[in-house]
């Protein structure tokens, strides 16, 4: 009994990563890419609910990360990933006019201070923005 105890704990240990998927977006948001190209990567993964939770009306499409989705961007927890692929059934359309033909980026619980202050250490070209009380938007667009 004493050697099935610490084998059990060791599979535990080795399987629970598959309950709990962790993934660092920050190489994704270096802006070098396209929003279709950065929300397919994250579907493909399961990363994100494929299904919009909301459409603003700059067509901003905000997608949560999937149910047991640890995702970071820059060391800080993203609380959802936002994005618009224009003519991409991907994303759904607002009612206004389009922020950018191609954008995407996190929103982060973190200051936009603190945000700014790494994104600029690392000298990146993300755009911050505040998106809320200890929420903040990193993102990148293409005209």
């Amino acid at each position: 009994m004493k050697r099935i105890i610490p084998a059990l704990l060791a599979l535990f240990l080795a399987i629970l990563p598959t309950f709990s998927r962790a993934s660092d977006l920050d190489a994704a948001l270096a802006c070098n890419t396209s929003a279709h190209r950065f929300f397919a990567d994250l579907a493909d993964q399961q990363l994100i609910d494929p299904k919009p939770m909301r459409v603003e009306s700059n067509s901003i499409n905000a997608f949560w990360p999937s149910r047991g989705a640890k995702l970071t961007a820059f060391g800080f927890p993203v609380f959802a990933v936002v994005g618009f692929e224009k003519d991409d059934p991907m994303f759904r359309n607002g009612d206004g006019e389009p922020l950018a033909k191609s954008a995407y980026g996190v929103v982060v619980f973190a200051s936009d201070t603190k945000v700014q202050a790494v994104l600029d250490g690392l000298g990146s070209t993300a755009i911050v923005h505040h998106a809320g009380p200890h929420l903040t938007a990193i993102f990148c667009k293409r005209s």
